[in-house]
């Protein structure tokens, strides 16, 4: 029988806080399929035995990163050097068909038709990238810019059914996917070319973001460009109200560096007090219910959360 599922990564206890979350939320959802979280050597014991009392399947790998030395990331976007190992999840052989999420995110209504997908042979399917880079953060690339948005001019109700779609004159950011969100039937030739590719490539060096560039590059005509309510960028509400809306969203991402466990309920960017507080709303149910089951897993999950939000409040 076909075996499907979610699958997560998890390589350090600073977002296991969002791992809880999401798996939580999917419940809610009243998903069919099981959340795997993927793992490296490097996790501690203590989150693990955690995910574990959860309920959740854990799978290890080891981590995959470019040859020392091939790339570097902007101090800014440091959260993303343990990403690559993300391309491990096309060699999952014991799946068929895979939905991948980012730890970062928050699912509002069930979503599993994503399992019933048709993909063709070799092509994925994920959200695309909104370029609009409204913190005008300087290490972003040039071409970033509202007028290059894949999601500039969409309005709803189309985009719920009709992405943008890539035409040979697409300005390059409509080329661009999002990784937090990809669909894929796991394929060990298309793994080997993937590491190949990051450890030949002289692409390699300029990459911002690195396996969702990768991604985009290697799949290029490949993927499947999905609506924006199954990776529903939280920037998306703010910089683009003529396609959002809150009742639609499947699956909100948390993108960017402030993470909804770094920043106190109502504080912060308040473009995004909506879309974070629907984050600490699940957190509370997981207050209640593992306060109950596993208090001292509980206090660990509190104590990473308290240090995530002194150490992004000391950053600012």
């Amino acid at each position: 029988m076909a075996r499907r599922a979610y699958l997560t990564l998890l390589t350090k206890a600073d977002y296991l806080p969002g791992v809880l979350v999401l798996h939580r939320s999917l419940v809610d959802s009243g998903t069919k399929y099981p959340l795997i979280v993927m793992t490296t050597p490097a996790l501690p014991k203590e989150v693990r035995d955690i995910v574990e009392r959860r309920g959740l399947e854990i799978l290890e790998v080891e981590p995959l990163r470019p040859k020392e030395g091939q790339h570097a990331l902007n101090p800014h976007d440091i959260r993303f050097a343990e990403t690559w190992t993300k391309l491990r999840m096309f060699e999952l052989l014991q799946f068929d068909h895979l939905v991948v999420l980012d730890a970062d995110m928050v699912i509002r209504r069930n979503m599993d038709e994503l399992m019933d997908l048709d993909l063709p042979p070799g092509h994925i399917a994920a959200a695309h990238i909104c370029s609009c880079n409204p913190r005008k953060l300087a290490h972003y690339p040039k071409d970033w810019t509202p007028e290059n948005c894949p999601h500039t001019g969409m309005k709803h109700p189309e985009a719920l059914t009709s992405p943008r779609r890539i035409e040979p004159s697409s300005p390059r950011p409509h080329t661009l996917l999002n990784g937090g969100l990809v669909i894929l039937r796991p394929s060990l030739d298309i793994y080997r070319e993937l590491r190949q590719f990051l450890a030949e490539s002289p692409l390699v060096p300029t990459f911002s973001f690195p396996d969702q560039d990768l991604m985009s590059i290697y799949f290029k005509d490949r993927w499947q460009p999905l609506p924006w309510c199954y990776n529903a960028l939280k920037p998306l509400r703010w910089v683009h109200p003529d396609e959002w809306r809150d009742e639609e969203v499947r699956c909100v991402h948390y993108i960017l560096s402030d993470k909804p466990w770094m920043v106190r309920p109502g504080t912060g960017d308040p473009n995004f007090f909506v879309v974070n507080q629907w984050w600490w709303d699940v957190f509370e149910k997981l207050r209640v219910e593992m306060g109950a089951s596993d208090p001292e897993g509980w206090k660990l999950v509190e104590s990473v959360v308290a240090e995530s939000i002194e150490r992004f409040e000391k950053q600012k």
